[in-house]
């Protein structure tokens, strides 16, 4: 057996692409809601790998599920289907308004099968001319070439040439807006039904459900981007669930794995159709070791206990970021759902949010960022109260520091 060569932070500058900026330490150990570094030194997990880790970290659950499927079969290929693929397709429809599953192993390329599912549903019921795809203002949809000139961010999608065409956008939460663009063109709609990366967003009740009708009007279909805001982050299985608004194609990633690579796109018989064979495909995509996992989340995180807990859990992270911010006055706004929280800078701390970031990290606390002006609290959905209590304790020490 070969010695395990030593890692420094250092070392990631000589060997990686220069597209991250890590923090200074390195992660090397992790139990439930708390991490150690290299150095032993402990961390409170408020970042959750980006909305990820919704169990935390090595979830006895998923644990077992890896153990036991990592001694039976790894990898097929979908010349051959798997047991647990199946199964997991089967809970996943079974608990929402989809009849069939598309497994990728990102959100990213979730939402890239839900767009290209929606340009081969138009071009095949309607023609050519349904081409249009809209979508909204700081949305986020992943990083593939389709996916991110359909997300809202230029910063994204300029610099790598031509961008895919027939992709229009208009401001969040603005239903005129959409109204005046939409059109008997128009092949889908593409949104969060809470944009994360974009600050935190919620949508209004209103505008949602003005949404939907505007795409039946145009017979256009409704995509919802659930990477972030499914799997129980909002405190349903999906955030979907509690709008009184059901979409045609939903994309899932991010905590249906729990921190094991995963994506899945939902959708409809009747759209479904639509991708026949050899028309779209993944070659890791519904691995048996993947959907193993994601089933041992499924079964933990769609309960009554969890799903209200989540609930419980928001109430008390905004409680303790209000005492925060009552003390030290640098937060506009507390807002979001569930375990997908933000909290928006005042004007005198505008543009600082990473400030806070690295402050915390030096406090043994992990949050994350959603633009320059926003905080955001992306925890496991099942984190003890002693940890958010003493996660709170460490983040208002950081705050004092950039508050000065």
């Amino acid at each position: 057996m070969t010695d395990k060569m030593s890692v420094s932070r250092e070392m990631f500058n000589d060997v990686m692409v220069p597209n991250y900026n890590p923090a200074a330490m390195i992660p090397v150990k992790g139990e439930g809601s708390r991490l150690w570094d290299q150095e032993g030194r402990e961390y409170i997990d408020f970042a959750g790998g980006i909305a990820v880790n919704c169990l935390g970290h090595c979830h006895p659950a998923m644990v077992k599920a890896i153990q036991e499927q990592s001694q039976k079969l790894w990898h097929l290929s979908n010349v051959f289907t798997n047991e647990p693929a199946i199964r997991l397709a089967k809970k996943l429809t079974d608990a929402t308004f989809a009849d069939r599953v598309y497994f990728a192993n990102s959100g990213a390329e979730a939402n890239e099968a839900a767009l290209k599912l929606a340009r081969r549903w138009a071009l095949e019921e309607h023609g050519e001319h349904k081409k249009q795809i809209i979508a909204f203002s700081k949305g986020f949809h992943g990083r593939t070439f389709f996916t991110v000139t359909v997300g809202g961010q230029p910063a994204y999608s300029d610099g790598f040439g031509p961008k895919p065409g027939a992709v229009e956008h208009v401001p969040y939460n603005d239903l005129e807006a959409l109204k005046s663009l939409i059109s008997d063109n128009t092949c889908a709609v593409m949104m969060e039904p809470l944009q994360g990366e974009g600050g935190v967003i919620t949508p209004d009740a209103d505008f949602v459900k003005g949404v939907r009708e505007l795409c039946d009007q145009h017979n256009a279909l409704l995509i919802f981007d659930e990477v972030q805001t499914g799997f129980g982050r909002t405190g349903s299985l999906y955030a979907y669930q509690q709008l009184g608004v059901t979409p045609d194609i939903l994309a899932s990633a991010k905590s249906l794995g729990g921190g094991f690579p995963i994506g899945a796109m939902l959708t409809t018989d009747a759209i479904a159709q639509h991708l026949k064979p050899g028309t779209h495909g993944s070659t890791y995509g519904g691995n048996p070791l993947a959907c193993a996992v994601a089933e041992a989340v499924f079964d933990v995180v769609n309960t009554d206990d969890v799903l209200a807990g989540v609930k419980h859990r928001e109430a008390l992270v905004k409680e303790h970021l209000q005492r925060i911010n009552d003390k030290y006055h640098v937060f506009d706004e507390i807002r979001g759902k569930g375990m997908l929280i933000g909290a928006a800078l005042n004007e005198k701390f505008e543009g600082r949010a990473r400030d806070f970031l690295q402050a915390g990290n030096a406090e043994g606390v992990m949050v994350l960022v959603a633009g320059p002006n926003v905080v955001r609290f992306t925890p496991s959905l099942i984190i003890p109260e002693t940890d958010i209590v003493e996660g709170m304790k460490r983040f208002e020490q950081a705050v004092a520091k950039v508050a000065g």
